[in-house]
């Protein structure tokens, strides 16, 4: 049912706007709040978030089903589900009212800061400093690559609020409000993929807030990202799966129906091969989101590794199979009359988001010789 209901909802509202939207590089403003609100009225915005903070409480399973149609569609367009921060079931009762229940009703739009110019993968490279000035905590630094910082109205951010302390309890996560003046956005990123969803640069500059603007706990802000970072990159493993899919899909019709020397290239041994390889490395990379999931789900602590096996498999997967049905296809793969081109350059920002394959590859690693 889960699965029928996004499908509907990405089929007749998100699929028609994929041209429109990769060609502008940005969602209209009033389509997407539309679109959001059609989400709110299914009982998919914030789907993922716990039902005690008003989420829709599916669980990792069910996620990864969303993911895989979510990747049919565009980065940009997939947003407007509201596959939302996990970090905001740390929220207090106190913050609901304010920050919580506008995003969950969709009249407001949130963005998640952590990456700096120096520090992705690194968090001890953070430079964004939270320093407690009477009643006030002053923040000032510089964020970049940050999704939707450009039309957010909320930033979820991580800051060093005790340099000297462990890694585990250096860093404190802050509610930012972007419409006050202490908050700078500075410029949009032109980039190869995912236009729509822009990726902004913003710089803090004597920014106050009070303890209200805390999310958890004062030193909490490294295991406040890390109770939500799996069960990100085990969601995002399904898109991977969705859009492997819908490229697999294509590239079988196109075969077909495409005929060389006197018959279909679906005919031709070559075609096979490169149609072979990609189904059994997309049912590989299912496989490996599935068993995750399933220890998500089950409470065990191997999630952690079985999460990185999935985003590095599925992340290199979907495109090693875009580059073959883009071959498979032609030039008529390499214009953008056909969305080929557009998935291509999509997935290749999957292997940098959600932490980087070689991240991944050193955390499985160390999982081995451990």
């Amino acid at each position: 049912m889960i699965r029928k209901t996004v499908r509907k909802f990405v089929d007749e509202n998100l699929r028609p706007l994929e041209r429109e939207v990769d060609e502008a590089d940005e969602v209209d403003p009033v389509v997407d709040k539309q679109l959001r609100k059609l989400s709110v009225e299914l009982g998919l915005y914030g789907h993922n978030l716990p039902e005690s903070v008003g989420g829709g409480g599916l669980n990792a399973l069910a996620q990864v089903v969303i993911g895989e149609e979510l990747g049919r569609t565009t980065v940009a367009l997939a947003a407007t589900l509201g596959y939302l921060p996990g970090s905001l079931k740390f929220v207090s009762p106190a913050q609901r009212e304010w920050f919580l229940e506008p995003i969950l009703r969709a009249e407001k739009l949130l963005a998640y800061a952590i990456t700096e110019p120096d520090a992705g993968s690194d968090f001890s490279r953070v430079a964004t400093r939270a320093s407690k000035v009477g009643e006030r905590w002053v923040l000032n630094g510089t964020k970049q690559f940050i999704s939707g910082a450009k039309t957010a109205d909320f930033v979820i951010l991580l800051a060093v609020t005790d340099p000297q302390a462990p890694l585990r309890s250096r860093y404190t996560l802050f509610v930012v409000e972007c419409a006050h003046p202490g908050f700078c956005y500075l410029r949009t990123l032109k980039k190869m993929g995912w236009h729509g969803s822009s990726l902004g640069v913003f710089a803090l500059q004597d920014y106050e807030v009070p303890d209200t603007h805390v999310l958890g706990e004062v030193g909490g802000g490294f295991d406040g990202i890390m109770a939500t970072i799996n069960a990100t990159r085990i969601q995002y493993s399904g898109r991977y799966i969705g859009m492997a899919s819908e490229l697999l899909e294509l590239a079988v019709a196109y075969a077909k129906q495409r005929v060389t020397f006197g018959k279909p290239i679906s005919e031709h041994q070559a075609i096979q091969f490169m149609l072979a390889d990609s189904e059994v490395e997309l049912q590989a990379a299912r496989l490996l989101t599935y068993h995750a999931a399933s220890l998500a789900d089950a409470g065990d602590s191997r999630v952690r590794v079985a999460a990185s096996r999935s985003k590095l498999y599925g992340s290199e997967m979907v495109g090693r199979v875009a580059d073959r049905v883009l071959q498979i296809f032609g030039g008529a793969g390499y214009v953008s009359d056909l969305p080929i081109e557009r998935m291509y350059r999509d997935a290749r920002a999957f292997r940098i988001g959600e932490g980087t394959s070689e991240i991944h590859r050193i955390q499985i690693a160390r999982d081995l010789l451990a």
